[in-house]
């Protein structure tokens, strides 16, 4: 004998269903907030409204300003770096070990100078002579002191000698008075060099010519500085 089994449905309990209810209302909620949501993101792309004249006027205005400012600054750089620079090439003072006397010569006579006579005794193409000297001036320091190429003898070389602001007023009033004529370089008592001034000296660059190579040159630069 078979016994049928019953399946019965029971009635749902009311605070059961209240429970299921306000699951489903909360879940409608949170599907609400999320269309929101993603509505919320895809906003509509702003539009690009063109410019008017006069914006358009004031905005080309204000880039040309800024240019001309760029530009400005870009030059005054360009000028403060360069003055830099020419700052620090400058040549820088050579102090002499000892004094550098220049003397107008005002005769030279054939043989060594007598004793007590106001000169002082050289080498010239004819032997010892005497080169009687005027009121000069001395020098402790140059501005400068160099070998150079000569320009006007192929092959040779030149001495540059630059003078500082504070001896060119009175090497320049010595050269005046002495155009034509010769100037003793004079070194610890020595005749270095005697060159002819062929006119006035004003801004303080000296030039004796006359080395044949670099390395009489090189001597005469030595024996100016007073190295021994």
């Amino acid at each position: 004998m078979q016994t049928e089994t019953a399946t019965a449905v029971l009635p749902v309990p009311d605070d059961e269903a209240a429970r299921r209810r306000a699951r489903a209302a909360e879940r409608r909620r949170q599907a609400a907030e999320v269309k929101r949501s993603r509505a919320g993101r895809r906003r509509p792309r702003r539009q690009t409204v063109p410019p008017t004249p006069a914006k358009a006027a004031d905005q080309h205005r204000s880039a040309l300003l800024i240019m001309v400012l760029t530009l400005g600054l870009l030059i005054a750089a360009v000028a403060v770096t360069g003055g830099l620079i020419a700052s620090s090439m400058r040549t820088r003072p050579v102090a002499l070990a000892a004094p550098l006397h220049i003397y107008p010569v005002s005769e030279a006579t054939p043989g060594p100078c007598p004793a007590g006579t106001a000169g002082i005794t050289g080498q010239a193409g004819t032997g010892p002579t005497c080169y009687r000297l005027t009121q000069g001036i001395a020098i402790h320091k140059v501005a400068g002191l160099r070998v150079q190429k000569s320009r006007v003898k192929p092959g040779g070389y030149d001495v540059a000698l630059t003078l500082r602001p504070v001896d060119r007023d009175a090497f320049a009033r010595l050269t005046r008075a002495t155009v034509g004529r010769d100037l003793a370089f004079v070194v610890r008592d020595r005749l270095v060099t005697l060159p002819r001034v062929d006119m006035a000296i004003t801004d303080g660059k000296v030039v004796v010519t006359g080395s044949p190579d670099r390395t009489t040159a090189n001597r005469l630069v030595r024996d100016l500085k007073g190295g021994r």
